[in-house]
């Protein structure tokens, strides 16, 4: 995750100076406006790919700024506000922001739920593909309805959790996903997890696999897992 945009909208300098500077750090393209009457304008010219959001601006508050970019745009927003009550944060996300951030905050926490909001938003750009609710790779079967792996007409017992990476990979063969999306479309996740999680379930399915001598789940070392219909014997 490099060169993603990140369009800062915030009056308070220091709050937005810290975050710029972690931005930078971090190998973010940053760029910042401090009144809500120019945001539109610095949303259209820079084109970013998240925006982090003040609620409280001059001239025009966030929650409208938000509600008037949800209507041309899906990237993700994350709304900044000083108040701790339930019903900016009610109102933030009902005019479509995806997360909510009380001040004080961590620099950190920020950045780590931009990259988890960037990694779901490019996961979900991945065209939906029509697929069956049993699939076949030679021998191997995936029955997406009854949760089941089968080969040679014999179940390989699988965890729920391990089903669906394999459920997942297998709707997609030979595309390569990295960790980060598949703790996000298998986990679902909506903050932080360990990243780790994805290496140790798959090493798991391919000892359950590789009783029967079969490889579909590939390592592209550097970028992530894909899935392979040829199959190893």
């Amino acid at each position: 995750m490099a060169n993603e945009k990140i369009l800062i909208i915030e009056d308070d300098i220091d709050i937005r100076n810290i975050l710029k500077d972690y931005l930078t750090s971090e190998g973010f393209v940053v760029d910042y406006c401090d009144n809500g009457g120019k945001a539109l304008v610095a949303f259209n010219s820079f084109n970013p790919d998240i925006i982090v959001l003040d609620i409280m601006l001059p001239e025009v508050d966030g929650i409208e700024i938000c509600r008037i970019i949800r209507n041309s745009s899906l990237i993700p927003i994350i709304m900044l506000s000083a108040k701790s009550g339930d019903m900016d944060k009610i109102v933030s996300l009902g005019v479509g922001a995806d997360d909510y951030i009380t001040k004080p905050f961590s620099p950190m926490e920020v950045i780590a739920r931009i990259k988890a909001h960037i990694r779901r938003y490019k996961t979900f750009s991945i065209p939906v593909k029509d697929v069956s609710e049993r699939k076949e790779f030679g021998e191997l079967a995936v029955d997406t309805k009854s949760y089941k792996v089968t080969y040679k007409d014999k179940e390989i017992h699988l965890t729920s959790r391990e089903f669906e990476i394999v459920d997942f990979l297998s709707d997609y063969p030979s595309q390569v996903f990295s960790k980060e999306q598949l703790y996000d479309n298998v986990w679902g996740v909506t903050g932080f997890g360990d990243l780790n999680t994805v290496a140790v379930y798959v090493n798991r399915i391919r000892e359950k696999f590789s009783l029967h001598n079969i490889n579909h789940i590939k390592t592209v070392w550097g970028v992530g897992y894909k899935w392979e219909e040829a199959i190893d014997e």
